[in-house]
């Protein structure tokens, strides 16, 4: 069994009384292999920005801009995002989702390795 302790003990991350939280099964159930890097830094940009029920006001400009991105990359994450069931958009709200099992969500796509039963 590894034993870990931290690196810089003063450091250790503390709750504070706002927070956000990203649910670990985004990497456990495999919800990341499904995101670009743009849209793995916007799903990451709008849970932590979103309220206790996943929403979030930004606006595209503000997005863009502490984000680096132009509007056609935007577009193309948010697109993606929404394909794969991980946030809803609607203007100007957006909603992070619960995660769900990819088996049951609608509208999202499998990779051809996972539907074989992960052949590599």
């Amino acid at each position: 069994m590894i034993v870990k302790s931290p690196i810089l003990p003063k450091r250790v991350r503390k709750v504070p009384r706002s927070f956000s939280w990203i649910d670990h099964r985004l990497i456990r159930d495999r919800h990341i292999d499904l995101c670009s890097h743009s849209q793995a830094a916007l799903y990451l940009f709008l849970v932590c920005a979103a309220d206790e029920k996943g929403l979030s006001y930004y606006g595209d400009g503000s997005i863009m801009a502490k984000l680096g991105m132009d509007p056609h990359t935007l577009e193309a994450a948010r697109s993606g995002l929404i394909q794969n069931s991980l946030i809803a958009w609607q203007k100007p709200i957006y909603q992070v989702l619960s995660l769900e099992p990819q088996e049951s969500r609608t509208g999202s796509m499998m990779r051809l390795k996972d539907i074989l039963g992960g052949a590599k």
